[in-house]
């Protein structure tokens, strides 16, 4: 009989590579909000993907960059405090031949860990077989990888060869949560997460950095069948308050209804959204509003 195997993987990468795309394929349930932005995944948040082999339990941290402010300072710590504590590492890169310095500071980084590093070259959709091959041997000579797996996180191509890796490289060890447990994230958070992606993919440009989204109030109601949610999103500029609202309240509405649409699917219930705007001047910067807004340094 099998061994049962279980351990931590934390995912890292540079921001966009694919990381929040990949952990929900692999767990087959969105959890980890997406967009083609900087600073989408900003804490550290567990799934758990369950089989008869085994137990893994995914970290998904926020991509590995300098940081500018003290929510990047925060993000950051998320990222790099895992290194050290789990059992693999899953570095995600482009399937390019070009090493640029976000990759080399990762590089950097895990030179002084000692966790076995899968690197998975991801998005090879996107590229022949002989440029995926280019890439991987640029990559090999930059670190001692313990495997190296080439995926496509959004066509779900290879995964199960890298589900297989990385149970390769675990111990056996107990199973830490219920089988039919998928994240460690409470509903008010990922619903939340929800209503920034939304955000994050209708508004343009610099607006969507500066956000930060607080459910005021989330309720069954009495009758059941839906659920109230009341929700505020922070902004930091007078003028960005006017962007997320929109012409006529447009762009708030849009925003409130692609989020209600996934909400319905993660709560199986009918929802009444309400959405309000706050402006609070720089509230990257400050350790007080962090704090309220979920970003706590002494839970990392």
């Amino acid at each position: 009989m099998n061994k049962y195997r279980s351990g931590f993987v934390t995912i890292i990468g540079r921001p966009n590579v694919g990381k929040s795309t990949l952990m929900n394929h692999l767990i087959g349930q969105k959890i980890a909000i997406t967009s083609n932005k900087a600073q989408t995944t900003r804490n550290r948040i567990q799934t758990v993907y369950s089989c008869e082999e085994g137990q893994i339990v995914f970290l998904d941290t926020p991509g590995i960059n300098r940081a500018k402010n003290k929510l990047g300072e925060y993000m950051l710590m998320a990222a790099e405090s895992t290194l050290n504590e789990v059992d693999v590492i899953l570095w995600l890169v482009e399937p390019v031949t070009y090493i640029g310095r976000g990759e080399q500071y990762i590089a950097e980084k895990l030179a002084n860990v000692k966790t076995p590093v899968i690197l998975v070259v991801n998005k090879t959709d996107s590229v022949t077989e002989e440029e995926i091959f280019k890439a991987i041997d640029t990559y090999k000579n930059i670190h001692d990888f313990a495997d190296i797996v080439p995926v496509s996180a959004l066509k779900d191509r290879n995964t199960d060869e890298l589900i297989k890796t990385i149970f390769k490289h675990l111990e056996e060890g107990p199973m830490f949560y219920d089988e039919d447990t998928i994240t460690d994230q409470p509903e008010r958070a990922i619903v939340a997460e929800m209503i920034r992606e939304k955000a994050l993919r209708c508004l343009d440009k610099e607006v969507p950095h500066g956000i930060a989204v607080v459910i005021d109030r989330m309720k069954d109601r009495e009758s059941g069948g839906i659920v109230d949610i009341d929700a505020t999103i922070i902004c930091e500029r007078d003028s960005h308050k006017g962007i997320i609202i929109g012409k006529q309240g447009a762009m708030l509405k849009k925003i409130g209804t692609q989020a209600r649409g996934d909400m319905e699917k993660l709560l199986d219930t009918k929802v009444n959204l309400k959405l309000w705007v706050k402006v609070k001047k720089d509230w990257r910067d400050s350790d007080y509003l962090l704090k309220n807004y979920g970003y706590r340094q002494d839970e990392i």
